[in-house]
């Protein structure tokens, strides 16, 4: 039998509803075209590949991504939460400025504006209303990346299944945020990007 010409002729079937089986089957035998904005840069592969074996480890993740402004810690850092996502989980994104949680939200969108990804982010540059709605989407599910400061960490904020946690900088959080994070270590992965490591942090 001709497979390609009877694929060829053949009408393709609605795509599968977000959530279902199916699509979930699919997005995670996706594979990014090689020039396409998730295409994987060959100098980093390394510390992807070892992200990507400790994500699929029995226990949680708690890794360290170090490296000087430009090196591409948040491109990491977006494949991360690329592959978190494709798995049905939840990603939340800890930075500790509103700027940078600008930022992150615009990058995070522009990188997986082809895929069925919601991306929001909540600071004080949302309003009462808007940071209302996005923790009640949050924790329906409905948002699949949450960006912010440390406002994620507020008691209000919940996550219907989070799986994974990316922290940019913690050594500018105060004392009990990381408290918190340290709570979060036990039952999330959590990769944290710095471009200089508190000696603390390997303690």
């Amino acid at each position: 039998m001709d497979m390609a010409r009877n694929s060829s002729t053949s009408r393709p079937p609605a795509p599968p509803s977000k959530g279902s089986p199916i699509h979930r089957y699919r997005m995670a035998k996706r594979i990014p075209k090689p020039n396409s904005p998730m295409s994987r840069p060959p100098t980093r592969s390394p510390a992807l590949r070892k992200s990507n074996r400790t994500c699929k480890k029995h226990r949680p993740m708690d890794r360290l991504l170090c490296g000087d402004v430009g090196y591409g810690k948040t491109e990491l850092a977006m494949r991360a939460a690329f592959k978190a996502v494709e798995y049905g989980k939840q990603v939340a994104v800890l930075v500790p400025t509103t700027v940078l949680a600008e930022q992150h939200e615009r990058s995070f969108r522009e990188r997986m504006v082809n895929y069925p990804f919601h991306v929001e982010s909540i600071s004080r540059f949302k309003s009462a209303k808007e940071q209302k709605e996005a923790v009640r989407r949050t924790a329906a599910g409905e948002i699949d990346i949450l960006i912010g400061t440390h406002r994620i960490l507020s008691k209000d904020v919940k996550f219907a299944d989070l799986g994974l946690v990316v922290i940019d900088e913690e050594q500018r959080f105060g004392v009990t945020h990381k408290e918190r994070l340290k709570q979060m270590r036990r039952t999330v992965d959590v990769l944290t990007m710095s471009a200089t490591p508190s000696p603390v942090r390997f303690t």
